[in-house]
């Protein structure tokens, strides 16, 4: 065993974390939906999303029986909705095609849906004491720190580069225990910003702390520019009711309920024509900004009193909703807040 192992085997025994709701288990379903939920996610924020999911959907074939609307709707608020659609068709998948018995290699569980490489090895650690490397956002800042690895992570060479030695460092025995100090480390000591190098069991090896270059390591993702989506939102009221359209999937946000939007053009023609209603101008309301990996969103929520609805207004895919109600659906982040605005100032 390596001394780099050796040292953090150590550390996480007195020092990692040891109480967290998926830990005292190896059930690969309860690993696996956890693994799922900590993709680019931090703890604190995953588990009350965890509990509540284990609470309705205990097993696979409860999550596989589920509908993606009370999936979506418990995932709300945790982002990156692509994993909440993935985790319900890998449900699906084990329940039907494996008897609800989820596969117990890396290579197996890396072909389920939104289960790749790091993900996989992590479950198969921890549910079935595999032997394979991770490597995410954590543990290529604590690789790239310890052994002095230039470049930016997300390059595919550098990339590989750390898959070697991810997989170099790996220990003959203990593998769960190693594979979640190094967890530990990236989010506890090993952070990206005012980083604990002293509290850390690699401080005297560490190539980045000797040369002074902690700031620096791992390199910075290129600068490219970010650009800025604008959208119009209709917010249509009709009686203490909202008219709500599910996103398509896949898509931005794909699944959930949303604001009908619209491009250019005449709000009001656009509610006759496409949404069947006739419209009052009501108020323009305050623009919302939210932030993806690769964009900006800026919508700009119109809100209109209906005075006419014509019956095509409610069909698949779009629905017409009490405001209480309508807080409650599978809806995003910036949804969900003017609709909590709307319903606080109807009250």
């Amino acid at each position: 065993m390596s001394d780099f192992a050796k040292s953090l085997i150590a550390w996480q025994r007195v020092h990692g974390r040891h109480g967290l709701p998926w830990q005292a288990t190896r059930d690969p379903y309860r690993v696996w939906l956890s693994e799922v939920m900590l993709q680019q996610t931090q703890v604190e924020a995953v588990i009350p999303y965890y509990e509540r999911f284990v609470e309705r959907f205990p097993d696979v074939q409860a999550l596989a029986r589920g509908t993606e609307d009370e999936v979506l709707r418990l995932w709300s608020g945790l982002g990156y909705y692509a994993r909440a659609h993935n985790l319900h068709r890998a449900a699906r998948l084990v329940a039907k095609e494996r008897a609800g018995r989820f596969p117990d290699t890396v290579e197996g569980l890396a072909a389920l849906p939104g289960v790749g490489r790091s993900t996989a090895a992590a479950i198969g650690a921890f549910a079935f004491g595999r032997r394979a490397a991770i490597l995410d956002g954590n543990v290529k800042r604590v690789l790239a720190r310890a052994f002095g690895i230039e470049g930016f992570p997300g390059e595919r060479a550098i990339e590989a580069r750390l898959w070697r030695l991810a997989e170099e460092q790996l220990p003959r025995r203990g593998i769960e225990r190693y594979t979640q100090a190094l967890m530990d480390l990236g989010a506890t000591l090993c952070t990206r910003a005012r980083p604990r190098c002293a509290a850390c069991p690699l401080a005297k090896r560490c190539v980045a702390r000797k040369e002074g270059r902690v700031a620096e390591l791992p390199a910075a993702r290129p600068r490219r520019p970010y650009p800025q989506k604008d959208v119009t939102w209709l917010v249509l009221l009709d009686a203490g009711r909202v008219l709500l359209e599910r996103r398509p999937a896949p898509g931005l946000w794909g699944g959930l309920w949303a604001f009908p939007e619209m491009g250019a053009g005449r709000p009001a023609e656009f509610c006759r024509k496409e949404l069947g209603c006739e419209v009052r101008l009501l108020e323009r309301l305050e623009p919302l900004e939210h932030g993806f990996t690769h964009f900006r969103l800026r919508a700009r929520p119109i809100l209109y009193g209906v005075r006419k609805a014509a019956s095509r207004a409610e069909q698949p895919g779009r629905l017409w909703l009490d405001l209480a109600d309508a807080e409650s659906a599978a809806a995003p982040v910036p949804v969900k807040k003017l609709l909590a605005r709307l319903a606080s100032r109807s009250a």
